[in-house]
């Protein structure tokens, strides 16, 4: 179950078929969360009418360019190697250009452009849609950068191009930015403050994938559960709305059942969800559609009460725990999945044995999970001491992936027996003779191909497991068809 521990997803190179009158060679990869390669797709399509085509070739680009992320130490080091790659192969090809878009480009802007001198051009969250100037000034021979935070971009113009897609499962952002001040997360600081998408451009951009063939989008955004359009502007805003804006006015609940019926037959998934924003309102919205997926994903961090008010979550393990008895009350085969960090600063054995017994609790069915990084400019880098020595952070990771490994394995066992629906989205890494798809649940689960495609939704019936994979046998296509 390798999506258990790795502490990063791995870079990814984005392709996008050729348009004729393109001359320039873009190569752009992605680091980090969702977000960062859903930004990606904007880029790429920005740029597209800037006269570029992308390439997986590096030394044949005119522009290479990589979206960061900051949020531990690994995804930044990462990134520096992959920096130093392409100033090699710029050493050889002297016009190419090297920009960072993304976090690591809002937080380390002075370090890469002045000091180090190791790009040409540094591009925020908020100003892809400057790139075309930016570009016109390094061609002038001056370095560019646009770091500014927007209170109302969302993109919500740019119809993305999907990038090395599978021409099944797509992503489509929300909202921008988060108002949850965790304090060991850089986000609101390199994405700023809450905004959310018109609904109309949302549903507009779903059906556009229904029509081009696609089965199942992802809702995104840092926070989805605080989705809320009342006319455009900040969430924190919206205490100054008019009585008209606040009567009208679209969350995120609403969000999903309108998506839901627009389209009916297409599968629907959300990421991520935050506990103390997560409402009854939503959970019963999932309850009421059967395309809108059992699954939800629910980081809570840590299951010691004084560290989670030591990172700023605003609820208590209580609550979390409410919360997910609420969810299993109204949908009782909801997947609940995890994020955890082991070691914050001042975390006490006692804390860490909090966490196993709420991982015990709740055994989720996945889960990702990460040793503290500190990171500059958070409030916890400024007001904590990052004291706990690395080897007992390691420890205590083990344990809980330990842990978290033995109950995946009981989730996944769950399902033995059972005939669950699969949407096929590739053929399986193992065998060229079975499909690949996951269930509504997220489970991957390999069946063989008989005479279906990628695509199809099938009936799969579960005759064995492993601790994060189904495998069974399919008896026919699913009344989504």
């Amino acid at each position: 179950m390798e999506k258990i521990i790795d502490e990063t997803k791995q870079g990814e190179t984005l392709v996008l078929q050729d348009k004729e009158q393109n001359t320039k060679k873009l190569f752009i990869e992605s680091y980090g969360c969702a977000m960062n390669f859903s930004d990606s797709e904007i880029v790429a399509s920005i740029l597209t009418k800037e006269g570029y085509n992308t390439t997986q070739n590096l030394e044949e680009a005119d522009l290479v360019l990589v979206n960061t992320c900051s949020i531990r130490n690994k995804a930044e080091q990462t990134v520096r190697k992959r920096l130093e790659k392409y100033n090699a192969v710029k050493r050889i090809n002297p016009k190419m250009k090297v920009g960072v878009l993304g976090c690591m480009a809002e937080r380390l802007k002075s370090k890469f452009l002045e000091e180090e001198k190791i790009v040409d051009l540094v591009v925020g969250p908020d100003a892809y849609k400057d790139l075309p100037n930016l570009l016109a000034e390094v061609e002038e021979g001056r370095d560019a950068i646009n770091v500014v935070l927007s209170k109302d971009e969302t993109y919500g113009d740019i119809s993305p191009v999907r990038l090395n897609t599978n021409g099944v499962s797509a992503l489509v952002s929300i909202t921008r930015g988060c108002d949850n001040m965790c304090t060991f997360c850089v986000v609101p600081f390199t994405r700023g403050r809450e905004r959310s998408r018109a609904p109309q451009s949302i549903i507009e951009e779903v059906n556009d994938l229904w029509n081009k063939g696609y089965k199942e989008i992802t809702l995104l955004g840092q926070n989805v559960d605080s989705y809320l359009w009342y006319g455009g502007g900040l969430k924190k805003d919206f205490v100054k709305a008019t009585d008209m804006q606040k009567a009208t006015a679209v969350d995120f609940s609403k969000l999903l059942s309108i998506c839901a019926e627009t389209q009916p037959t297409m599968r629907i998934r959300f990421s991520t969800s935050n506990p103390q924003d997560m409402s009854l309102d939503v959970i019963k919205t999932m309850a009421k559609y059967d395309n809108v997926c059992n699954h939800i994903h629910l980081p809570v961090q840590s299951g010691s009460d004084r560290i989670l008010k030591e990172m700023n979550r605003l609820h208590t393990r209580e609550e979390y725990f409410t919360l997910i008895d609420n969810i299993r009350s109204i949908i009782p085969d909801c997947a609940i999945s995890q994020d955890m960090i082991a070691g914050f600063p001042t975390e006490t054995e006692k804390d860490h044995q909090d966490t196993l017994s709420l991982l015990d609790y709740v055994k989720y069915n996945f889960g990702y999970m990460y040793t503290y990084s500190e990171r500059p400019g958070t409030l916890a880098e400024r007001k904590l001491e990052d004291d706990v020595p690395e080897a007992t952070k390691s420890r205590r990771l083990s344990e809980i992936i330990e842990l978290q490994l033995k109950h995946s394995e009981f989730r996944t066992r769950e399902n033995l027996g059972k005939t669950v629906e699969v949407l096929i989205e590739r053929e399986s890494k193992k065998s060229k003779d079975h499909w690949s798809g996951r269930t509504e649940k997220n489970i991957v689960a390999v069946f063989p191909k008989g005479t279906y495609n990628v695509g199809d939704f099938v009936n799969v019936t579960i005759t064995d497991c492993t601790k994060a994979t189904l495998k069974g046998d399919a008896i026919g296509r699913s009344k989504k068809q």
